[in-house]
């Protein structure tokens, strides 16, 4: 068991897949950052000053302290109930820019490298020249002995 489990992990798509997702970790927090250091601030200036990490709806108000809350952090550490609409469009950003990247980067290995051309799945027999399937020994249309 021991050797079997071996030979799965040291097959190449397994190690393959082990690399995408310890660099997919590496990605997402370089894109974390890109949306939330980068593209969010200009965009809650433009918007009249908005940070949208604070964007908050009270749903009901904390046991420590009543509405209304400074910031987000305020109202979690009155024990506020709220729904955080600006940290889901920061998660929505982030992932549409996640996956407009992993788009270029499909499409760009299609480019460099082309899909393989599938193995052929028949021969022409030497003889009548009718497709015959590749492992026939005999043709099927006029009998004739295949090398």
């Amino acid at each position: 068991m021991a050797k079997t489990f071996r030979e799965f992990v040291f097959r190449g798509n397994v190690m393959d897949l082990a690399v995408a997702v310890i660099i997919g970790a590496a990605f997402t927090k370089i894109v974390n950052s890109l949306v939330e250091d980068i593209i969010m601030p200009p965009i809650g200036l433009l918007l009249g000053d908005v940070d949208f990490t604070n964007l908050f709806v009270v749903l009901k108000d904390g046991a420590k302290a009543a509405a209304p809350y400074a910031s987000l952090a305020d109202a979690r550490a009155a024990g506020a109930v709220t729904i955080n609409y600006g940290m889901f469009l920061g998660a929505l950003v982030t992932f549409l820019i996640v996956a407009w990247v992993v788009w270029l980067l499909v499409r760009a290995a299609g480019r460099v490298a082309p899909a393989k051309a599938a193995a052929p799945v028949t021969k022409d027999c030497p003889y009548c020249l009718s497709a015959i399937p590749i492992q026939a020994v005999k043709c099927a249309q006029c009998g004739s002995e295949l090398r």
